[in-house]
């Protein structure tokens, strides 16, 4: 526990300064790197046994043409957001609920685990549209006001770093069922419970901080419900993935926390479903 709190101390405020500082190139670079880094992990999900695999480049490949397709000055057009992005929005929301399927089956569901592509491709429909979000969020009315997409993606994080910490401590204290006893036997309802009650706290936090006005108040608590539920999943989700490959962590770059996608992983369904309801109901 000390460790992981060392860590945290650490990462959070790179985290913030990250979001804050850095103008949009550079941001777009910084999550770049974190797709890397996350891409190298999930490659030891899809081969365990080899320490050179080609996803590493497959999905730095696949995130070049997305790059090339979609240039930063082009996330925005006079109508709204850019079409690519909407609609790869979407499909992050479709493979989440998919995801669900998955989760709520296994192991039943497992036999995609004996394929690598499709645990590929599983990741960079993971990956790919977590970058994006990241990035569009970061930019919404960036050209009115620099900080306003940072405090949108600081309030996606505070919901699941609330989400995990609520989980933690009220499952400790109170957890007796299970879960999802396939996927991640120490997680408890009591504590899934506990976690959706810190983040609706800082959602009534952030709905003051970022004035929602009265009329959007209520579909901005429902997306930050929707945004807490599916941060689960993003946890359960990856913890399938380490389950089939026999690992614990996903990595050791982090002390005391693991990998990179042990720290990003509800992140990674959160981000690009909070983007989504934002565009939708609250642009």
């Amino acid at each position: 526990m000390k460790q992981r709190i060392i860590t945290a101390l650490f990462l959070a405020p790179l985290a913030i300064a990250g979001i804050f500082l850095l103008p949009l190139k550079f941001f777009m670079l910084f999550t770049a790197v974190i797709f890397l880094l996350g891409s190298k992990e999930w490659a030891s999900f899809v081969n365990p046994k080899s320490v050179s695999s080609p996803i590493l480049y497959i999905f730095g490949f696949v995130l070049a043409i997305t790059l090339l397709l979609l240039p930063i000055g082009q996330l925005w057009t006079a109508e709204g957001v850019n079409p690519l992005i909407h609609y790869g929005l979407i499909g992050a929301a479709i493979w989440w609920f998919v995801s669900l399927v998955l989760v709520v089956t296994y192991p039943k569901s497992a036999a995609w685990a004996r394929s690598k592509s499709i645990k590929a491709l599983f990741g960079l429909l993971t990956l790919i549209p977590f970058f994006w979000a990241m990035v569009t969020l970061r930019s919404v009315n960036i050209h009115h006001d620099f900080y306003y997409g940072g405090a949108l993606l600081l309030f996606v994080f505070s919901l699941v770093w609330a989400a995990d910490s609520g989980a933690y401590f009220c499952g400790r204290a109170f957890g007796k069922h299970k879960l999802a006893p396939n996927v991640s036997p120490g997680k408890t309802i009591e504590g899934f419970v506990g976690g959706v009650v810190s983040a609706m706290v800082v959602a009534f936090v952030g709905s003051i901080l970022l004035d929602i006005t009265e009329d959007k108040m209520a579909l901005f608590f429902v997306a930050s419900l929707i945004t807490t539920l599916v941060s689960a999943l993003g946890d359960l989700s990856e913890s399938i993935f380490k389950r089939e490959a026999g690992l614990k962590d996903s990595g050791n770059l982090l002390p005391g926390h693991g990998g990179i996608l042990d720290r990003i992983d509800s992140l990674t369904a959160a981000v690009p479903v909070f983007a989504l309801t934002y565009l939708l109901w609250l642009n």
